[in-house]
C-alpha cells in the first residue's frame, strides 16, 4: 500500500482557514479596516454594494507598499507585526497573525493598488481564488485601495448561508462601528449602495459617540475615568432612564482593541443594579488600557476575546468606576450605609395605624394616623381587638409583598409551568365547550399581582397572563391592518420631527411602506430626521413618536435573525412596543373587554413568540390538591 499522506495545497488550505477568519462580509471588513488603522491612516473610507455580496472596497491613506510587499502580504503567515515568539507578550496592532489577507484571496476575486509616499507608481495585484492573476504598474494614490468582489464565489455551500442583506448590512455596521469608535482620531466613511451612511470627521469621543447613534445620544452620557496603577479607565456609560431593551450599544475596548466579556459585561450591571427596569441593558462605550504583558489576545483568530492575568481585579475596578460616574453625576440613590435601606423601606408593625397602599386609590383607608378620635372601631368596640388587630396586620404583610407584582416574563412563564405541571393547564383547551369559555356577565374577572387576570369557567378558572394576551390582540390587529389598510390617520395640528441613528436610517426606510399602512404619516426629511404629519388614530392620545419609532426599531433588529417576513416582523415589533406592561392596573371593565379580544383571536393559546397566552385548572385538579 502506498503513502496516503500528503501536504494540501496552498489554496485548499487557506479556503479551509478563511472558514474560520472569513465568516460573512462584516468579517471582511474587520480586517481590511484593521491593516488600515496598522498602516498608520488618517482618512479610511468604506464602501458597500449588496451589504458586502457583491463589493467590499476599503481605501486609506496609509503608507501604502512596494511591489514586494504587495505580492507577500497574501502568503499565509505573512505579517509586518511580529518577528519572535516574544513579540505576542507586547502587541500594539490591530493585526498579528498573518492570515486575513490569504484567506480573504483564497475565497474572493481581489484586487489591490498600493502606492508609498516615496514611490512615483503604484502597482495593482489581482487575485482570484488564491491564483495570482495579474501584478503590474498602476497610477494610484498614496496608501491603499482593496477591492473584493463575489465573496464565496468558489465556495457555494458558504455563499448559500449568508443571511439577508438587511442582516448582513447589519454586522457590517456593527463591525464599522466597534473601529470607528476606537479611533475618534480618525476619519471614517461608510458608503452603501451610493448612499453615505456613515461621515465621521475627527472629534474627540464624545463626538464620535453622538455622530455614530445620533444627536439625541448626548444627553444619555455620564462620562467615566479611573486612572490606577494597574490600568487606567475612560469612556462614557449611558443613564438609566436611557436603557434599551437590545444589548445593542455596548462596547469594551483593551488597548484600543474591540473585545467580548460577559465576565465584565456583568461588573457593569452589577453597578446598575437597582437603577434600571428589569430587562433592559444600558449603553457604555468604556476603553481600558493596560499591560500587554498582563493580557492574552492569542485566544482566538477574531481577537475579540482575551485573557486578563487578574480577571477579579479588572471587575472590581470596573465595577466601582461606574458606580462612582453615576454618583458624581446624581444619577443613584442616597445610600445609608449605617443600616439597610431594604429594612428602612417596611412599614411600622403598629396595629392601631392602617397602612395605604397602592390599591388606596380604589380601596381608601378609613382611619388616619393624624387624628387619633378617628380611630373608633366600626363596632363600637375596642381599636385593638383582634378582628381589627387582624385586618390591620394583613394591609401590612400586602405592602411588605407589594414588589411580587414587578415580576418578568421569564419569571412569569416559569412559574406558569411549575404550577400546572399536575393540571391540566399543559392542555390546549377546546374553545369549542361552552365549560371553557369565561362565565357571563354575572361573573367579574380580577387581577393578581398587576399581572395575570383570573377569570371563572364552568369547569374551575383560566389564568390569563395579560401581556402576553395583549401582543396576540395586536399582532393579529397589526397583521390584518398591514394586509388589509383599514387603519384610519389622525393628522397632527403641528408637524413633530424625530431623529433616528445613522445605522438605523436604511432600517426605518425599509421598514416605511409598511408603517405608513399602520396609519403613520412619516415623511423623510434628510439627514437621518422624519417628520411625522400623522399617526394612528387610537394612538393620539399621550404618544411619544421619538420613544415609539426608537422602540420599534430595537424590536425590529432583535428579530431580523428569526427570518420572519417583513410584514410578520413589523407586526410582532410593534405589538411587543404597544402591549400593557406587568403591573399595569386593569379595571373590570378592560379586563372583559381583553378577555373578549382574546378569544376572539385565531390563535388565543399561544402568544406571537410561542408564550401561554392562559393556562386552565380544572376543579377536579384543584379538589386532589387539598386532599378531596
Amino acid at each position: 500500500m502506498g503513502d496516503i499522506i500528503s501536504l494540501l495545497p496552498d489554496s485548499i488550505a487557506n479556503q479551509i482557514a478563511a472558514g474560520e477568519v472569513i465568516q460573512r462580509p462584516a468579517s471582511v471588513i474587520k480586517e481590511l479596516m484593521e491593516n488600515s488603522i496598522d498602516a498608520g491612516s488618517t482618512s479610511i473610507k468604506l464602501i458597500i454594494k449588496d451589504a458586502g455580496k457583491t463589493l467590499l472596497q476599503v481605501i486609506d491613506d496609509g503608507c501604502g507598499m512596494s511591489d514586494q510587499d504587495a505580492r507577500m502580504c497574501f502568503e499565509r503567515h505573512a505579517t509586518s507585526k511580529i518577528k519572535k515568539a516574544k513579540d505576542l507578550f507586547a502587541i500594539r496592532t490591530m493585526g498579528f497573525r498573518g492570515e486575513a489577507m490569504a484567506s480573504i484571496a483564497a475565497i474572493a476575486q481581489v484586487e489591490m493598488r498600493t502606492r508609498r509616499q516615496t514611490d512615483e507608481l503604484g502597482v495593482k495585484i489581482i487575485i482570484e481564488g488564491s491564483e495570482v492573476k495579474s501584478q503590474e504598474p498602476c497610477q494610484c494614490m498614496v496608501g491603499t485601495s482593496i477591492s473584493v468582489k463575489n465573496l464565496f464565489y468558489n465556495v457555494p455551500a458558504r455563499r448559500n448561508f449568508l443571511k439577508s442583506d438587511t442582516v448582513e448590512m447589519r454586522h457590517i455596521v456593527d463591525e464599522f462601528q466597534r473601529i470607528a469608535l476606537a479611533h475618534p482620531d480618525l476619519f471614517f466613511s461608510l458608503h452603501h449602495n451610493n448612499s453615505e451612511v456613515f461621515h465621521l470627521p475627527v472629534g474627540n469621543l464624545r463626538q464620535r459617540i453622538v455622530g455614530m447613534f445620533g444627536s439625541n445620544t448626548n444627553k444619555k452620557l455620564v462620562p467615566i475615568s479611573e486612572n490606577t496603577d494597574a490600568l487606567n479607565m475612560e469612556g462614557y456609560v449611558g443613564k438609566p432612564s436611557f436603557a434599551k431593551k437590545t444589548r445593542g450599544e455596548q462596547f469594551f475596548f483593551v488597548n484600543q482593541r474591540y473585545i467580548k466579556s460577559g465576565y465584565l459585561n456583568h461588573a457593569i450591571m452589577t453597578a446598575y443594579e437597582d437603577l434600571l427596569p428589569k430587562d433592559t441593558f444600558p449603553l457604555y462605550v468604556i476603553f481600558l488600557e493596560i499591560d500587554p504583558a498582563r493580557i492574552d489576545i492569542n485566544v482566538h483568530p477574531t481577537k475579540q476575546e482575551i485573557k486578563f492575568e487578574d480577571e477579579r481585579l479588572v471587575y472590581n475596578y470596573l465595577k466601582v468606576a461606574v458606580r462612582h460616574a453615576l454618583g458624581q453625576y446624581s444619577i443613584t440613590p442616597t445610600l445609608d450605609f449605617e443600616q439597610e435601606t431594604s429594612m428602612n423601606s417596611l412599614p411600622v408593625m403598629n396595629p392601631n395605624v392602617s397602612i395605604n397602599t397602592e390599591r388606596g386609590n380604589k380601596f381608601e383607608s378609613r382611619t388616619s394616623s393624624a387624628n387619633p378620635s378617628s380611630k373608633k372601631s366600626t363596632t363600637g368596640g375596642n381599636p385593638s381587638s383582634p378582628s381589627r388587630l387582624e385586618s390591620s396586620n394583613l394591609r401590612n404583610w400586602q405592602k411588605l409583598y407589594e414588589g411580587l407584582d414587578e415580576l418578568d416574563d421569564t419569571q412569569s412563564e416559569t412559574t406558569q409551568q411549575s404550577v400546572t405541571i399536575e393540571s391540566a393547564a399543559g392542555q390546549t383547551p377546546e374553545l369549542g365547550n361552552d365549560q371553557d369559555r369565561p362565565l357571563a356577565e354575572s361573573q367579574v374577572p380580577y387581577q393578581i399581582h398587576g399581572a395575570y387576570i383570573v377569570s371563572q369557567i364552568k369547569s374551575g378558572f383560566i389564568l390569563i397572563d395579560q401581556r402576553t394576551a395583549h401582543k396576540r390582540i395586536l399582532y393579529e390587529r397589526y397583521l390584518n391592518e398591514l394586509e388589509n389598510n383599514q387603519q384610519g390617520v389622525q393628522q397632527r395640528l403641528f408637524t413633530k420631527t424625530i431623529t433616528v441613528a445613522p445605522a438605523d436610517k436604511p432600517l426605518l426606510d425599509e421598514m416605511l411602506p409598511k408603517i405608513q399602512l399602520l396609519g403613520f404619516d412619516i415623511e423623510d426629511f434628510g439627514n437621518n430626521s422624519y417628520v411625522i404629519h400623522g399617526i394612528p388614530a387610537e394612538m393620539s392620545k399621550g404618544l411619544d413618536e421619538q420613544q415609539l419609532i426608537e422602540d420599534l426599531l430595537e424590536q425590529y433588529k432583535s428579530n431580523l435573525e428569526l427570518k420572519m417576513g417583513l410584514t410578520e416582523n413589523i407586526a410582532l415589533s410593534l405589538a411587543r412596543g404597544s402591549a400593557i406592561k406587568r403591573g399595569q392596573k386593569l379595571t373590570s371593565e378592560e379586563m372583559r373587554e381583553l378577555i373578549d379580544k382574546l378569544f376572539a383571536c385565531q390563535v388565543p393559546f399561544k402568544g406571537p413568540s410561542g408564550n401561554h397566552c392562559f393556562v386552565t385548572y380544572e376543579l377536579d385538579d384543584l379538589k386532589k390538591r387539598f386532599g378531596k
